[in-house]
């Protein structure tokens, strides 16, 4: 790997330091550049199929123009023939697909003689109904030469009712998602026994993915698929394909329940990629409590994918919110209509809540080449092969590294050179890594954080499990080690009871309803046109109060509406057409009570614990600001419930001493812990698989339950997604580079790069930049 700084790219008309040459042109572009790293070119590693891949297979494989397997691919083949689970973690675009598929198709073709035509099964799970109908264009381009002895079928949402029979009857290869196999094909399972019972392979597709509160509901649903499965006399095989992650093997194990082996060296071969970090200027505005004002992310993306639209570069820009994805697409098809008005048409927005003939449009048009730029979501970031794409833009970090060379990697898939432009958002973690590349390009990514013991994940399926096939002793070993604990109180619940055969389930509603394992906290929100009555989309239940708040600018395929009402007990949000020149940001207000410390450790006279809290969070107001600048035009109270949540948390407390030591007066306490507690907020994805949307967090100068100053960050899901957990194991680590960070900023008094955060519900105030870092040096002794 070679390294530059503040150099564009090697030279060249049309590869991506041309590109980014063009990009940082202007004289007061080059200087947002902060750091430029140039990954080489590398040549393949060719092995052959194993033995057992069917010589059909192999025949149709090459036909599509593979000679010879990479060394990874024949590598998970020979696991699967051998009856072993196994993950292939390899870079972007380094044909993990075929890895599993070749195998696959070999078990279709086993047994395709049978007298329903269908032998072996295999079932593919994505994350999104995107990937999986990307696969199915991949599969059926593939199994063309092998005729009707391979029948691929999606089963989803989408799928016409119509269709559903002949999926679940003669369909050998399913392709679904992991919502679709825990309320449908579960709870079904009588009527899927023929295919259940030939079930040889279970293939997990983007498996880093699943973390947190998901990820711990997917791993109860795949026991409760291995359960099923030795109903009827199966025992799949589990091949799983993730990015490059740490120590895949055992967080495919944790996902699974299964012994899973690893393959980690990448044997493809991999164009030229130039990654350039780009810090957005200071404007001249000033937001809260005085701060200097950076030029937004989006505005910034925004500009970019309208010179690379122009220029002719297909882009995808990624962005974290579904509202940013909506933003860079409007303000890019207005200035493209500027320079010609036939460029607005190929620049289009895409995200999750779009209705299914809407996705599979922009889908189709991202194919073909009609669209130039697509401001995505993370709905488009897994695994789809988007061949063609010149340039990939990242509207702020995503989260982890792990989805940052994901998303990175979607351009230049078919060998060709590629760009990825980072640009960092207004924020702690932004900053830092645009200005420590090392932490990006030096660092392994992270391990994938999933609790699957959890009990507010595992008690719903233990009642899922148990409606499906009445739950035996025998079987809570399956379910871990915290099953045995929960059988009682969920029959003191009357939601199971026991009899001879076991636990039976004994409602009459559908157990599996009982399970939200997108973690939305209940039935989405509609999203509805006022007059109309047309449906736009839908809002996670968890997100309505900050979402579709009534006074709340909302968008839509590049249109905007204002919430007019929000109707909780229907789960409705009536909108209405407007052109409002702000954007809108809720504001709340949050308390933590401690519940239970499980953890605890003495650094100095300070303490760090970790266990069970219960928080309080009541939105209450919500702030317009200023579409570009984010200058913040007034400010509109609301009147909605509070609500409460059971979760986990890791929390620090300081002593008189050592404030005192630290020149921390108590006047300035307040502002000292508020501003600690937005960094380390911003910093722990850094550490954990994290996002900051998924944790929050509370800093009180003097708590009621530690009698002391006290710093909380806690998970943002009932009964915690193992963050916190993460946190407190490496809580040294994660506090010395969020003081770093507060340090390194090179404002005067806390701005939104280093302590002010954009989710605080005081208004980022009382902050104490200076303050802050004296305490946490204090802290950490």
């Amino acid at each position: 790997m070679d390294t530059t700084s503040n150099n564009p790219g090697a030279p060249g008309r049309t590869g991506p330091g041309a590109i980014l040459r063009r990009l940082a042109a202007r004289s007061d572009r080059r200087q947002r550049i902060t750091h430029t790293e140039h990954l080489p070119s590398r040549a393949g590693a060719h092995s052959s199929w194993p033995d057992g891949i069917r010589p059909e297979v192999v025949a149709a494989i090459e036909s599509a123009g593979i000679e010879r397997p990479y060394r990874h691919q024949a590598e998970v083949a020979a696991h699967a023939l051998a009856g072993e689970s196994a993950v292939v973690a390899t870079g972007t675009a380094s044909g993990k697909s075929l890895a599993y598929l070749a195998p696959v198709l070999s078990a279709a073709l086993d047994g395709s003689e049978a007298p329903n035509g269908r032998g072996a099964t295999a079932l593919y799970l994505a994350p999104t109904k995107a990937l999986a109908a990307d696969q199915l264009r991949a599969l059926k381009a593939l199994a063309g030469p092998l005729g009707k002895a391979v029948r691929p079928a999606v089963y989803d949402g989408d799928t016409p009712v119509e269709e559903r029979d002949w999926v679940r009857l003669y369909a050998n290869v399913v392709l679904t998602n992991p919502d679709m196999l825990h309320r449908g094909l579960l709870p079904a399972h009588a009527r899927w026994s023929s295919f259940l019972r030939t079930l040889r392979y279970v293939v997990i597709d983007e498996c880093h993915t699943y973390r947190g509160v998901f990820g711990s509901h997917v791993a109860q649903v795949l026991r409760r698929l291995r359960r099923v499965c030795a109903r009827y006399g199966s025992d799949p095989v589990f091949l799983l394909a993730s990015a490059t992650a740490a120590e895949p093997g055992e967080s495919a194990s944790r996902l699974t329940g299964v012994p899973v082996t690893e393959v980690t060296e990448d044997s493809s071969p991999r164009g030229e990629l130039v990654f350039a970090l780009w810090e957005p200027p200071l404007t001249q505005l000033h937001g809260e409590r005085g701060a200097p004002v950076r030029r937004t992310a989006v505005a910034e993306t925004a500009d970019l994918l309208t010179d690379l639209a122009v220029s002719g570069v297909r882009t995808v820009a990624f962005v974290r919110s579904r509202r940013g994805a909506e933003l860079i697409s409007l303000i890019a098809q207005e200035r493209l209509a500027e320079v010609d008005r036939s460029l607005a048409g190929r620049v289009a927005a895409y995200r999750g809540g779009y209705l299914a003939e809407e996705r599979r449009a922009l889908e189709a048009a991202l194919h073909s080449g009609e669209l130039l730029g697509l401001a995505a979501t993370t709905a488009l970031e897994l695994g789809m092969d988007v061949s063609g794409l010149d340039a990939v833009l990242l509207a702020g970090y995503p989260g982890t590294r792990a989805s940052l060379w994901q998303q990175a990697g979607r351009a230049g898939r078919g060998g060709q050179g590629a760009l990825a432009v980072l640009v960092a958002r207004d924020d702690p973690l932004d900053t830092y890594l645009v200005h420590h590349p090392d932490a990006i390009f030096r660092r392994p990514v992270e391990q994938t954080v999933l609790d699957p013991d959890n009990p507010y994940v595992l008690a719903p399926h233990l009642c899922a499990a148990a409606a499906e096939i009445p739950l035996t002793p025998a079987d809570l070993e399956l379910f871990g080690p915290a099953a045995p604990e929960l059988m009682p109180a969920l029959e003191e619940r009357g939601l199971l009871r026991r009899r001879a055969t076991g636990w039976h389930w004994t409602r009459r509603e559908r157990a599996a309803d009982l399970a939200d394992i997108r973690g939305g906290g209940g039935r989405p929100v509609d999203v509805v046109e006022d007059g109309t009555g047309r449906l736009l989309g839908t809002v996670d239940a968890g997100s309505a109060h900050t979402a579709v708040h009534e006074g709340a600018v909302h968008l839509h395929q590049g249109r905007t509406y204002v919430v007019r009402e929000l109707d909780l007990e229907d789960s409705v949000a009536l909108v209405e057409r407007a052109e409002p020149s702000y954007t809108t940001t809720a504001r709340d207000t949050t308390a933590v009570s401690i519940l239970e410390v499980d953890r605890e450790e003495p650094w100095g006279e300070a303490r760090l614990c970790f266990g069970s809290v219960e928080v309080t969070n009541h939105v209450v107001s919500y702030l317009r600001r200023r579409i570009v600048t984010g200058e913040v035009l007034g400010e509109v109270k609301l009147d909605l419930p509070p609500r409460t949540l059971r979760t986990r948390a890791v929390w620090w407390t300081v002593t008189e001493d050592q404030l005192l030591a630290a020149s921390v007066d108590p006047v300035d306490l307040g502002g000292a812990l508020h501003a600690a507690e937005h960094a380390s907020i911003g910093m722990l994805p850094l550490f954990a698989t994290c996002d900051r949307w998924d944790i929050g967090g509370v800093s009180v100068p003097l708590h009621a339950d530690t009698l002391l100053p006290t710093v909380f960050v806690y998970d943002g899901h009932p009964g915690g997604a193992g963050f916190a957990e993460r946190a407190f194991g490496v809580a040294r680590e994660w506090l010395t580079a969020t003081r770093a960070a507060i340090a390194s900023c090179e404002c005067d008094a806390g701005c939104p790069s280093c302590v002010q955060s954009p989710k605080c519900g005081n208004g980022n105030d009382p902050l104490d930049k200076a303050a802050s870092i004296r305490l946490l040096g204090a802290l950490l002794g």
